[in-house]
């Protein structure tokens, strides 16, 4: 079981499930959200149980999916497709140790111009591999 949280611990959640590695995405959307780009890890929707949710909000930005953060102290916390089985949830928000690790690199052709992705991990142009 893994546990998270937004900053302030007015969102807190847990996820029942084994977890694959997670993604960088550096589409313009989740650089905006997060700041940089987005490190995420898909859970089963099924999995996710919402432990505290007293400021969860859900921005709806596009016509396919809602992003889903803390009112309180603005942490970015999940992205969830409308006919996805999975929610993509915020690493930065996992308690840790995970024991995951990075293992791709989604939207390049669309990251900042102020940094490299040089890790070496697969790089996808778009969201498919």
């Amino acid at each position: 079981m893994h546990k998270g949280s937004c900053l302030c611990g007015a969102v807190a959640f847990e996820i029942e499930a084994e977890l694959a590695d997670p993604i960088g995405c550096h589409c313009k959307q989740c650089r905006q959200q997060s700041g940089h780009y987005y490190s995420a890890v898909a859970a089963p929707k099924s999995a996710v149980r919402i432990a505290q949710d007293e400021t969860l909000e859900w921005y709806r930005h596009t016509n396919i999916a809602t992003r889903g953060f803390c009112a309180a102290c603005g942490s970015t916390l999940f992205w969830r497709g409308d006919t996805d089985a999975y929610v993509m949830v915020a690493m930065g928000s996992l308690d840790g140790p995970t024991g995951l690790h990075l293992k791709d690199h989604y939207w390049v052709d669309f990251k900042g111009d102020y940094y490299q992705v040089a890790d070496g991990l697969p790089q996808h142009q778009g969201g498919g591999a």
